[in-house]
């Protein structure tokens, strides 16, 4: 298979196999009028399969959401063939319409247009609590 080289564009890998969609999803890349390319269970010496989204333009996505999805995913931009830039997202202090609030007492399921918001109270452990009911969220 061949997956042409980006002249201008981001690259989100390593991602764990089979998480590559649900990025795409939470990520609105529907939405693009560009080129995006979803590779599912590339090899990788490290994590032994993993997945690879390649958009073939810069745009301003919320990369922060990353950090929270899967803490190992690295983000690679692109300018004129060239990576300019690599980093690993960070945990987020905020997560807006990712995580569903459980709780059934909880605002958001009686009003469903209320945005689920979880504020991150424990970057150790990783532990996001609704902002509405102080519900921790379910761990993935």
């Amino acid at each position: 298979m061949i997956i042409d080289e980006i002249r201008n564009g981001i690259v989100i890998d390593h991602i764990r196999a089979g998480g590559a969609m649900e990025l795409y999803r939470i990520l609105g890349l529907e939405e693009l009028s560009c080129s995006v390319a979803i590779i599912k269970n590339a090899a990788s010496d490290k994590m032994g399969k993993k997945d690879i989204i390649k958009i073939d333009e810069v745009i301003d996505l919320d990369l922060d959401v990353l950090g929270y999805v899967d803490p190992g995913i690295t983000v690679n931009i692109i300018r004129e063939g060239e990576r300019v830039q690599k980093f690993k997202p960070d945990l987020p202090e905020r997560v807006t319409n990712v995580i569903q609030c459980k709780n059934p007492r909880c605002i958001t399921t009686t009003e469903q247009e209320l945005d689920h918001v979880f504020r991150l109270t424990d970057r150790e452990n990783r532990v996001y609590r609704c902002l509405y009911c102080d519900s921790p969220a379910k761990r993935k």
